[in-house]
């Protein structure tokens, strides 16, 4: 028990080493193609990446008890439209905001949804915890250390980020809500899909798509596509079976920090004091969030 606890533990923090590591993936691939161009290309491979999981899920059903399958057809397509919308809104925020800001920086903003998701529950009158609020608190006061200036304007990019981490709470809502009632892998590959047809419209007519520019981009694309949503979505799915919950959210939080070190290592961005102790109260305060349940 003890060792199938430790391997999904490790699991979960090679996953958010290889979600922080992406935001490095997404600023290097805007070097060749634009941000749209990038999502679509991504998404679109992600979606594909996934094709195998649902093979062999469909496999193991085959080889158990058999059961009726639920969220099939229309409402799988459905729900996929509604996820892929609003996977859309997040990652286009996040990847335009890339062109303005750091790697580490738009990490531990990105981040905050997990102090969001919960502040958003207050819609449905679902009332936040005590760890909530405190960690909300913290996030907002490392927040400012992080992204405001001197003359207390925010930076543009991390304002793009932001709005984006609250499209991304939106997102997690909206999948909390669809994942009960159909197939998760499916629902995922769906939604991976409209995102990148969406990505690829937009880029069509915003930018110009050069397949060479594309191929001069294959690193950071499959790194973005194979690694960041396939297969770290994959043992996601994987560790969070035998993960104590509270294990899940503090490791999975430490994407930021995995960004961060990428941006340092790969791209040699640097953080102030001020910014890193900002990311240092963003970072307690997420997990605080997760945390403390009472």
């Amino acid at each position: 028990m003890k060792n199938t606890a430790l391997r999904a533990d490790l699991l979960l923090l090679l996953t958010a080493m290889i979600w922080g590591f992406a935001f490095v993936a997404q600023r290097v691939g805007m070097d060749y193609i634009g941000p749209f161009t990038y999502n679509g290309v991504r998404f679109a491979l992600g979606s594909l990446s996934l094709l195998p999981l649902i093979a062999f899920n469909r496999h193991l059903r085959r080889t158990q008890t058999p059961h009726k399958p639920v969220g099939h057809g229309r409402a799988l397509w459905s729900g996929g439209l509604l996820a892929g919308g609003a996977l859309f809104a997040g990652a286009s925020l996040q990847q335009v905001g890339l062109v303005y800001t750091t790697a580490g920086k738009a990490g531990f903003i990105t981040g905050l949804y997990v102090v969001i998701v919960p502040l958003l529950g207050l819609v449905w009158s679902h009332r936040p915890t005590r760890g909530t609020w405190a960690g909300a608190m913290l996030a907002t006061v490392g927040l400012y250390l992080l992204s405001v200036t001197e003359s207390f304007t925010i930076a543009f990019g991390d304002l793009l980020v932001l709005l984006g981490a609250f499209c991304w709470a939106g997102h997690v809502l909206l999948i909390g809500w669809l994942s009960p009632r159909m197939d998760a892998v499916k629902l995922a590959a769906v939604q991976f899909a409209v995102c990148a047809l969406l990505s690829l419209l937009v880029a069509a007519g915003m930018e110009s798509i050069v397949l060479v520019d594309i191929a001069r981009a294959a690193i950071p694309i499959l790194y973005g596509g194979l690694f960041s949503v396939g297969i770290a979505y994959t043992l996601q799915v994987v560790a969070q079976r035998d993960a104590h919950p509270a294990h899940s959210a503090i490791l999975l939080s430490l994407e930021g920090v995995f960004a961060a070190l990428g941006g340092w290592f790969l791209l040699s961005e640097t953080l102030g004091m001020r910014a890193l102790v900002g990311c240092g109260l963003m970072l307690v305060g997420m997990i605080c969030s997760q945390v403390v349940k009472r």
